[in-house]
């Protein structure tokens, strides 16, 4: 008999509600229980899922196989390396950490345990199903938008680490180039960026979490035509001749594309159970963070998060 998987999550808030019942839905999963320091948070989580409600992190650690992490990003570098030194596999939401030191100390305990360390850039999912990813040319020219109404939520970061960091993953994974030379301006709450890539591409990115209509975008320029993909609308406009699968209905929609927060719950279970790497890895969140890092720099953008240290930290 195949042993299931016990899960916890850590982090009651709207995110990790969404999280708690993709959990509570996997095959050959069991919820364990629910992490807040907030316990009237935590109870209203695990009362949805008959499970147990938790203030104290060593509790869910000690009734889990795995943690996922949809805490404050202010608090992912803390509980992934407490989760990860107990033995635990882990799956942070981004960013992964706030600083490359605290993310390659991550990525260093994860190699060292032989511990799954997975990280939430879900649009990877998506866009790897539309078939982004299968053109064996790299775009010359990339265009994004990622714009939202406020939500009070991931505003220990900026828009830069809350929403720009998903574009920026989706590109370092269509090109596999690195910063030549970049500029940028903004504020905590919308940012720009122009970026000229060592393959020569060039790259504009625009995140905003103060518009009142969301747009989430990504022109695709290519010597041989446009793809213009729609994250919101799950729309594709294609001018090139190799074909996309954007065209999904109904049951013949891959869980990827219709729900790519199940779809990243059950590869990381599947990663658990098989022994073998996430699709999306702890040094891909290192990477994804290292250009959002130096955008915030270039931009002037400064977030009091940056300098958290939990207690734990301090005595570290």
């Amino acid at each position: 008999m195949t042993k299931r998987i016990k899960i916890g999550v850590a982090g009651a808030g709207v995110f990790g509600g969404y999280h708690c019942g993709k959990v509570a839905g996997l095959d050959g999963v069991d919820l364990t229980c629910v992490y807040d320091l907030d316990p009237e948070k935590a109870l209203i989580q695990a009362k949805k899922h008959n499970v147990l409600a938790e203030t104290d992190f060593d509790a869910l650690l000690d009734r889990s196989d795995a943690v996922v992490i949809a805490a404050p990003a202010i608090a992912h570098y803390d509980l992934a390396r407490r989760a990860l030194s107990a033995g635990r596999h882990v799956f942070v939401e981004k960013p992964v950490a706030l600083t490359l030191e605290e993310a390659d100390e991550l990525v260093a305990l994860a190699v060292v345990q032989g511990l799954i360390l997975q990280v939430g850039h879900q649009e990877r999912y998506v866009a790897e199903a539309v078939g982004l990813f299968d053109r064996k040319s790299s775009p010359v020219k990339i265009d994004c938008v990622r714009h939202t109404s406020a939500s009070g939520r991931c505003e220990d970061v900026s828009v830069v680490l809350d929403l720009m960091i998903h574009d920026i993953d989706l590109i370092r994974k269509l090109t596999g180039a690195e910063i030549k030379t970049l500029s940028a301006y903004g504020n905590s709450n919308a940012a720009d960026a122009e970026l000229t890539l060592d393959n020569g591409a060039t790259v504009s990115l625009a995140a905003s979490r103060r518009d009142g209509a969301p747009e989430r975008r990504m022109t695709l320029v290519y010597e041989d035509g446009v793809i213009e993909f729609d994250f919101i609308k799950r729309a594709a406009e294609n001018t090139t001749p190799s074909p996309l699968h954007a065209c999904f209905d109904g049951e013949d929609a891959p869980l990827s594309f219709t729900d790519p927060l199940a779809y990243g719950a059950a590869a990381f279970a599947a990663a658990i159970a098989a022994g073998t790497a996430p699709q999306v890895t702890g040094a891909d969140g290192r990477m994804a963070l290292d250009w959002a890092l130096r955008i915030e720099e270039a931009a002037g953008i400064e977030m009091a998060s940056h300098q958290y240290k939990t207690p734990e930290r301090r005595r570290a």
